[in-house]
């Protein structure tokens, strides 16, 4: 056995790291009371000094005046105000935490709360990100049927060092196959259309229909069977001389959908939000789990620059924007949406551009952390309504000497029980609805 990570580079150890911090920052309404608090400090004391005086000047004993105005001091003391923000918050993230949702910082909670519209990447996070092969097309040479077998070992070689779904489909397919591997040189993406390489002498062009057009390769006009709605395919074609390629055959592969996915859609309908798919598969393939979802719109074909692209092309329009993905290429947009939600076993590079990470690749969490921002935020507003309660109240009372300081000192513990108290509540917090049944 070897240890590949000790101590703080622990996955556990990052974990602590990150909702520690969380709990640590503030969000932007905790901005506006450290500012309510810097004026109402000083305005409790000036008020205290009035009452000592005004005390004094009515004619009343110095030790009637002293005990008014300590009173005013008393229950003035802003330590609920203080526990208002950073309870609720801890409770918040600490519940988001227990049930697989971690938060960045605190101000994610605000901007959860305001999002309108959810980009879901399709591969992977509404997908199982397992495709599968579910045919082969071999083109015929001249007479002679297309052998299949061989089409699949060559491009199963041409990947073998590819971290893509569907390179990890073909390799499996050919294991299956009992096909052996071949040496492979030269391997280079052609970034969301496909790749390049050369398996025994042959320049392979492997990819999508866009990748065939730009290649002149007329892979429409090829006698392929259709592939059903939710079917992704791969064209493969071959050098035959300078800039001049020929169809070498098509392989076909299928995606499952998380069984989650569609409950996951149905809570955030329910709860007002437009929900769009980006994938770059082809149109239909991409409609297809659309429809069978439920989802608002359905962009296709898009490549890894346009995702951001588009994010913030729905930013510009007005819309608050959350970009849920889990690969490499999803990063940019994740940093680019209001909020990015990164999926837990993706790119770390994913995790590290969003603002909440989701532990299990259970789409459905994607309401749940909605759900709670809105929670933590509506306890944390409570809070500051029990902490300035106490003080509205109560400040006039004990200027007026109707509040001696063994009274106002219960009233000052009691609101920080209360806002203590509030704050537990989130605790026992659970999603109602269809996500209900996400809790691990």
């Amino acid at each position: 056995m070897r240890a590949e990570t000790v101590g703080r580079d622990t996955v556990l150890a990052r974990i602590i790291a990150l909702v520690d911090g969380a709990q640590a920052s503030k969000p932007p309404v905790q901005r506006q009371v450290d500012r309510v608090a810097a004026i109402f400090v000083p305005v409790v004391l000036a008020i205290a000094a009035a009452t000592l005086l005004g005390w004094l000047l009515a004619g009343y004993p110095a030790d009637t005046a002293i005990l008014n105005a300590v009173s005013v001091l008393v229950i003035a003391c802003p330590c609920a105000l203080g526990l208002a923000t950073p309870a609720a918050l801890m409770v918040g993230i600490g519940a988001g935490a227990r049930g697989g949702i971690l938060i960045r910082d605190a101000e994610v909670l605000e901007r959860a709360r305001r999002v309108d519209t959810i980009v879901f990447d399709k591969t992977g996070t509404l997908t199982e990100g397992r495709p599968r092969l579910r045919g082969i097309w071999s083109a015929p040479v001249g007479s002679r049927q297309g052998d299949d077998n061989r089409l699949l070992r060559l491009v199963a070689s041409a990947q073998q060092g590819s971290e893509h779904p569907l390179a990890a489909a073909c390799l499996a397919a050919a294991e299956a196959r009992a096909l052996t591997v071949l040496p492979v040189r030269g391997f280079a993406r052609i970034a969301g259309r496909g790749f390049a390489a050369v398996v025994e002498g042959r320049e392979l062009r492997v990819g999508n229909a866009r990748l065939m057009d730009e290649i002149h390769v007329a892979a429409d006009a090829a006698n392929v069977p259709a592939e059903a709605a939710d079917e992704t395919r791969v064209w493969v074609a071959e050098a035959v001389g300078p800039g001049r390629f020929a169809l070498l055959g098509a392989l076909t592969f299928g995606d499952t959908i998380r069984p989650e996915s569609a409950a996951a859609i149905a809570e955030l309908k329910q709860q007002g939000i437009v929900t769009v798919l980006l994938s770059g598969d082809t149109k239909h393939a991409a409609a297809a789990v659309a429809a069978t979802l439920g989802i608002d719109r359905a962009i296709a074909e898009v490549l890894p620059e346009d995702k951001e692209r588009i994010v913030a092309e729905l930013t510009t329009a007005g819309h608050v924007v959350a970009m849920v993905g889990d690969g490499v290429n999803d990063a940019p947009a994740l940093a680019a949406a209001d909020l990015g939600i990164a999926v837990g076993g993706g790119a770390d590079v994913a995790a590290e551009a969003a603002g909440l990470i989701l532990m299990r690749p259970d789409p459905r969490l994607v309401a749940v952390a909605l759900a709670l921002s809105r929670a933590t935020l509506s306890v944390l507003r409570q809070n500051l309504f029990f902490a300035f309660v106490y003080n509205t109240i109560g400040l006039p009372l004990a200027a007026l000497g109707l509040l001696n300081p063994v009274f106002a000192g219960a009233a000052m513990a009691l609101s920080s029980l209360s806002v203590v108290g509030n704050a537990l509540r989130l605790a026992r917090w659970k999603p109602a609805g269809i996500v209900a049944r996400s809790k691990p």
